[in-house]
């Protein structure tokens, strides 16, 4: 009769309690130290996926969270490799994405000797994750909690956990104890609430904001209900698009990111009599949004998972609620009436269309035009920072949650193509795009080897141009010289061969779309290097 051990490694307990909390994937590189680590997390049921950089495998590890909603996990070793995952885990912090950082490190004692690749880790990673831990046999089925709970209770983020040598290896209890209950969901309630309702009961021009918090809680059944039942249209912040599909009437789109948008948008809100802030976190926002409103002129209504410490906008009620719970308790007992009845909501989504035209023969505009048309109405994208991502927000519709991943308060580089892997990865079925300048597609080209090696699909969509254009632009808007925005003209579709995928050059709609029908049905990744104009993005953006 086989026994049961009663006793496992510490990295085991962590493995373990990742495993339950739903987590099937981690990413990094690793080295001597954290070799027990990826041996535990294997054993767990949790496949190590072995990336090209650590700030990739840390995007991966996001992509991946966005597809299953566990936890993303980093693996990165002692002293450089920690290191490497800096600027993603700082993404991951103000971008509110729950991850683990594991990370390797030397033993306390031979620290005080040995001092190759030694620093104090926890230090540098304190200020951009919600905690940070150094990991005790004592404690470590506690701290295997924490880190989840901590990760993704309230406004997610990342956690860090050192691992030493010893005591991935040391022997802790097999049996661990209860995880801690999850939270309730909250809702207002007293006189603040009815104050609430009396003001959506009064009002004709009604707006809603959402952001990170609501996408966070997958709410958008209820803001679809809510916006349906009382005449709201809605506005999300970048990241939050799709939680009203964007082609329903009542949708106004991603704000946030274009002043040409802003230019439609800001009256528009301005001239609201209530507005409802729901789960909106203004991380995201541009220094356009800041005081668009005043509290003592509108009725402003701010539903979030954490206190207004941002200062950034004020509101006239603030609720630390729950998004769905707090439209359901603010609908009871109000009764719906007609609202914006100058038809000001087909107006707006009317100017907002002739803002951004479909109709150009060739550029940006064009490119993702044929790819909204080309690609499934359920195709997943994602995209990195720059002119093209400014323009991809007003022009991409989404129709789900999390249908356009990319980095929205860090606003990283690099980051659509490990972005599109872990998606991906998580949900192979589903067709996933990655939209990338030039200059982003080469900080990351080395992860199309990976994608080769796990055998991913993903279409990587290349806007190139040859420059910085976004920076390009701002130098011009200032009337300074062109300096250190400019670089050669590469080859990406050869790039794509090279690491064993797909690629094709294209400069002209008809191009483009001969190679996303064929890109659908390859059987590898595909590059698609769009070649556009210098200054293709002047007055679109």
């Amino acid at each position: 009769m086989a026994t049961t051990s009663t006793t496992i490694r510490a990295a085991d307990a962590l493995a373990r309690r990742l495993y339950a909390e739903g987590c099937r994937y981690a990413f990094g590189m690793p080295g001597g130290e954290v070799l027990t680590l990826v041996d535990a997390l294997e054993d767990a049921g949790i496949r190590f996926i072995l990336a090209k950089h650590e700030n990739a495998a840390a995007f991966m590890a996001e992509g991946a969270y966005h597809r299953t909603g566990a936890p993303g996990i980093l693996v990165a070793t002692v002293g450089p490799g920690a290191l490497n995952g800096v600027n993603a885990v700082a993404n991951a912090h103000q971008d509110r994405v729950p991850m683990i950082v594991l990370a390797g490190a030397v033993d306390a004692d031979e620290a005080q000797t040995y001092t190759h690749q030694v620093l104090d880790q926890q230090a540098v990673f304190r200020p951009i994750t919600k905690a940070t831990f150094s990991l005790v046999p004592g404690a470590a089925h506690v701290i295997a909690d924490k880190a989840v709970a901590i990760a993704t209770e309230g406004r997610p983020g990342p956690v860090h956990i050192d691992v030493p040598i010893s005591v991935a290896d040391a022997q802790v209890p097999a049996k661990a104890p209860p995880p801690r209950a999850k939270a309730s969901a909250t809702a207002p309630s007293g006189e603040d609430l009815a104050t609430a309702r009396a003001w959506l009961q009064d009002a004709e021009r009604p707006v809603m904001i959402l952001g990170l918090d609501a996408m966070i809680e997958d709410a958008g059944a209820e803001v679809t209900a809510f916006a349906e039942r009382f005449g709201v249209p809605v506005i999300t912040t970048y990241k939050a698009k799709g939680l009203l599909a964007e082609d329903h009437a009542l949708a106004l789109g991603g704000a946030g990111l274009s002043p040409l948008a802003d230019r439609h948008l800001l009256p528009f809100i301005e001239s609201a009599d209530l507005i409802l802030c729901v789960g909106y976190d203004p991380i995201e926002m541009r220094v356009g949004w800041r005081d668009i409103w005043d509290p003592t002129d509108q009725r402003i209504i701010d539903i979030t998972a954490e206190p207004n410490h941002h200062y950034m906008h004020q509101s006239s009620l603030n609720f630390i609620a729950n998004c769905a719970a707090s439209l359901e308790a603010l609908s009871d007992g109000v009764t719906p009436q007609t609202t914006w009845k100058g038809g000001e909501i087909a107006a707006i989504k009317a100017a907002l269309s002739q803002a951004f035209p479909t109709d150009e023969d060739w550029g940006p505009a064009a490119i993702m035009d044929t790819c909204r048309k080309v690609l499934p109405r359920e195709t997943l994208a994602t995209v990195d920072s720059g002119a093209h991502r400014i323009l991809l927000s007003q022009m991409w519709e989404c129709y789900e949650a999390r249908g356009l991943t990319q980095s929205t308060a860090l606003c990283t580089m690099g980051c659509a193509i490990p972005l599109a892997m872990g998606a991906k990865l998580a949900d192979p079925d589903r067709p996933v795009v990655g939209f990338c300048g030039d200059a982003g597609f080469l900080m990351v080209a080395g992860e199309l080897s990976t994608a080769a090696e796990l055998g991913l699909k993903p279409i990587i969509v290349v806007f190139v141009d040859a420059s910085l254009s976004l920076i390009e632009l701002k130098q011009r808007s200032r009337q300074m010289k062109n300096r250190g925005v400019d670089f050669a003209k590469h080859d990406f579709a050869a790039m794509g061969l090279a690491f064993g995928g797909a690629g094709h050059t294209v400069t002209t709609r008809a191009e483009l779309t001969e190679a996303l029908h064929t890109a659908m049905t390859a059987d590898t990744f595909t590059v698609i290097a769009a070649v556009i104009d210098r200054g293709a993005y002047d007055g679109r953006i």
